[in-house]
């Protein structure tokens, strides 16, 4: 995850001109979720504090469509995995944002996962 977390971070750098200052990420299962905080630049905070913020997020939403394909190759290539859906917010108070990465498969490690209401997905078979 720390590769992940550093390359998404890195990413933001680059593209923006000013990355995150605090990021992690987690996987359960077949999802992957990156949280990262105080990435906003001087330009976007200034908007969020002159009530702009819907200006805000749909640069925030354009960006992350154009840098869909570069995100989703940093999982990829972290997780051995195929990302099947990658989902992105921000959020502007406070200042975060947090990129979604569903996996399609399982790890080949990964133990039964079962549903909340304790039945098997189609994708898991038939309990025993």
């Amino acid at each position: 995850m720390a590769s992940i977390t550093s390359e998404l971070v890195g990413l933001h750098s680059e593209y923006y001109g000013k990355g995150p200052t605090k990021a992690r990420s987690y996987m359960v299962s077949d999802t992957v979720v990156s949280i990262l905080e105080g990435g906003f630049t001087t330009v976007e905070a200034t908007l969020i504090a002159e009530g702009k913020a819907r200006a805000v997020h749909e640069v925030r939403r354009s960006f992350q469509s154009a840098m869909e394909g570069r995100f989703r190759a940093v999982v990829e290539k972290a997780t051995g995995r195929k990302v099947i859906a990658y989902l992105s917010q921000t959020h502007t108070d406070p200042d975060l944002a947090v990129e979604l990465f569903v996996l399609d498969g399982r790890s080949p490690d990964a133990e039964s996962h079962h549903r909340p209401d304790g039945e098997r997905s189609p994708r898991e078979g038939p309990s025993t």
